[in-house]
């Protein structure tokens, strides 16, 4: 056999190996977790104090992701976060949250929630309770089970 014929043989097999490793190395180490929505800042969200006006709380928080349909007492702040192991994998939810601010008739503050799902139910992380039946229940359940869907 022919040292040159050899030689190229050698360099085309290791370009290969190369090319290969390249094109993997995109995909190993993939970080692909990613927040959806709104994100709260911490500090911001310790300014929102029941009283607090509809104002503040906009100039604080931004505006809601939506409000309730009926008399629109409440705004959500709604976030997801997905996750991906490989860029070409499906996502999987990591966590959503919807971040409740009830007002009063006043348009006063009148508390927050922090709702999140912990043992596959809705759970309130402020007050560390589920919330009772009723017509909130219902809509933040139906929020979760919605946004379960566009993952």
């Amino acid at each position: 056999m022919d040292n040159g014929s050899a030689r190229a043989r050698r360099v085309a097999g290791l370009a290969g190996v190369g090319l290969l490793a390249l094109s993997l190395g995109g995909c190993l180490g993939y970080d692909g977790e990613v927040t959806r929505g709104y994100v709260a800042d911490q500090r911001s969200l310790e300014q929102v104090k029941a009283g607090s006006s509809a104002e503040q709380v906009l100039v604080l928080l931004g505006t809601p992701s939506t409000t309730s349909t009926v008399g629109g007492t409440a705004w959500y702040y709604i976030s997801q976060t997905v996750d991906r192991t490989f860029a070409f994998s499906a996502p999987a939810v990591v966590d959503q949250r919807v971040l409740a601010v009830y007002f009063n008739k006043d348009k006063k503050v009148e508390r927050i929630a922090n709702y999140g799902l912990q043992d596959g139910k809705v759970f309130d992380f402020i007050s560390r309770t589920t919330p009772t039946g009723g017509a909130e229940q219902g809509f933040v359940r139906n929020l979760f089970r919605s946004l379960l869907k566009f993952t």
